[in-house]
């Protein structure tokens, strides 16, 4: 059976990180290879920037979480930049990402995505969701 292609929105590494939840619960079928994960480099800068911003965590703490989401992530250019979110055009790049990959799943606790729910045939699912529909 082929795995699942999901592009994972920034809020869940982040929270994946920090707290033990449903956004951690699905980070860890990606790094137990259930499921395949795809990010792009704007995704990558965007976790830097929060960790950096948010956490006032130092670079080397940073360059350890991002090597951590590289390992169990494939890095794909996105070729399109699609503008669909008039309200927050930088979660745009997530569906860009989703796009470039064929992605079956965006997982997202951000509004301005799941208010979409779906994206070019790509599900839109909160983490708890999500998880519902691999059970």
């Amino acid at each position: 059976m082929n795995k699942t292609i999901v592009v994972f929105d920034t809020n869940i590494f982040i929270s994946a990180v920090f707290w033990e939840g449903k956004p951690y619960s699905v980070v860890k079928k990606a790094i137990n290879q259930e499921i395949v994960v795809f990010i792009s480099n704007y995704i990558i800068d965007e976790i830097r920037k929060v960790l950096t911003r948010d956490f006032n965590l130092e670079k080397q703490e940073i360059d350890d979480i991002v090597n951590a989401v590289l390992y169990f992530t494939h890095l794909i250019e996105p070729k399109e930049s699609v503008k669909v979110i008039n309200d927050d055009p930088k979660d745009d790049k997530i569906l860009d990402c989703a796009v470039a990959c064929n992605a079956d799943f965006i997982v997202s606790q951000d509004n301005h995505l799941l208010n979409l729910k779906t994206f070019r045939g790509i599900k839109i699912a909160s983490p708890k969701e999500f998880l519902k529909t691999l059970d």
